[in-house]
């Protein structure tokens, strides 16, 4: 119990936090992994057990950060694609007309499958969702980064496999994505500022 009240104060503190700076993830975005996380469930013990998916240091120098989150979002963009993998393949809808005289298919089971099926497309919908606004970010702010991860193993040990491992980052991911969008705005506010202070020094001297 003490741990769910937990986890729901960490909710709301941060949902507030993304309210006061202004958010950079869609509402439909954050919408989607909440829906998807009903899918992906797991323990409360196990989401907090300590031992976050993608460790996040704050007092990383800034270039270092934007290539670390580069890397985070590869590692996101490729456990989505595993995970759309994993979800069973659709069978295909059988009309009455295309049944066979004797089949097995019987009313009660056809709506099962039926059922089961259309909950997979809403998952795996939700996952090409997911996954698109991941690679969108990827390729629209960490362009150079990209280039930078060619020799980067550290976030490509991941246990892509497990439920918990799935579960934990499908959570994560609204704080680490907010970060990611944040970080390149910051790096340009810093730049202009050091330019501001560069002409200010040059008038001084003038």
């Amino acid at each position: 119990m003490a741990t769910t009240v937990r986890a729901a104060v960490c909710l709301c503190l941060w949902l507030f936090a993304c309210q006061v700076r202004g958010s950079h993830i869609p509402a439909e975005m954050n919408r989607t992994i909440q829906s998807l996380l009903q899918h992906y469930k797991i323990t409360s013990r196990e989401r907090f057990d300590g031992k976050p998916v993608f460790p996040s240091d704050q007092n990383k120098k800034m270039e270092t950060k934007l290539i670390f989150m580069g890397g985070v979002l590869e590692s996101y963009e490729k456990l989505l694609g595993h995970m759309l993998k994993q979800l069973p393949t659709p069978s295909p809808q059988i009309t009455g007309s295309n049944a066979q005289p004797g089949s097995a298919i019987t009313p009660a089971s056809s709506s099962t499958n039926n059922a089961g099926s259309v909950a997979g497309r809403d998952v795996r919908s939700e996952l090409n969702y997911i996954l698109k606004k991941v690679q969108e970010l990827k390729k629209r702010r960490y362009h150079e980064e990209e280039k930078l991860l060619q020799g980067l193993q550290t976030l490509r040990d991941i246990k892509m496999n497990d439920r918990i491992v799935q579960s934990k980052a499908l959570w994560q991911l609204p704080q680490l994505y907010e970060e990611a969008s944040s970080l390149p705005e910051i790096k340009i506010q810093r730049r202009r500022r050091r330019r501001r202070q560069a002409k200010a020094k040059d008038r001084t001297r003038a």
